[in-house]
């Protein structure tokens, strides 16, 4: 039977979040907009016009304090900052799992099953097949794309 989904106020989702053990830090300069840390896993939410939380910046692993974006290369995933990429190992991958889990449960936001199985990223890349969704036209002639060339030539006997 389906669960029926209330969306928290922002001051519930905080009160929530500082039971809980999170870290919660004022954004410096702006209104109704904090900083989460647990696990050394963080991201921002912010309170909307209507009361209601609002995510503002995704959750992701802190590297060199920076909150570092989830890619994924379709043989590993890595953690993206403006200044480094790292592998993502599996400790980071359960730190942003379990952070995730219980910011949804906090703010009320729907839980996907595909999301509850395991971390997942904006853009998923499973193969590594290049340009692939260009129009034939525009892509690279493969060896196997060549029309074959009649066998010339005289026949040795």
């Amino acid at each position: 039977m389906a669960k029926n989904i209330t969306e928290k106020s922002y001051d519930d989702a905080v009160a929530w979040l500082r039971e809980h053990g999170f870290d919660i830090l004022e954004a410096p300069g702006t209104q109704n907009r904090v900083f989460l840390k647990k696990l050394n896993v963080s991201a921002a939410i912010e309170k909307t016009k209507d009361g209601a939380v609002k995510i503002f910046a995704r959750p992701g692993y802190l590297v060199g304090g920076e909150i570092a974006k989830l890619i994924d290369r379709g043989y590993q995933k890595f953690l993206r900052t403006t200044k480094t990429e790292v592998p993502a190992t599996a400790d980071h991958l359960t730190a942003i799992h379990q952070f995730t889990e219980e910011l949804k449960e906090a703010t009320g936001a729907t839980s996907l099953y595909n999301e509850s199985l395991g971390t997942v990223t904006d853009n998923h890349v499973y193969d590594r097949v290049e340009e692939r969704d260009k129009p034939v036209t525009q892509r690279p002639k493969r060896p196997w794309d060549a029309k074959p060339q009649p066998a010339g030539g005289k026949r040795r006997a």
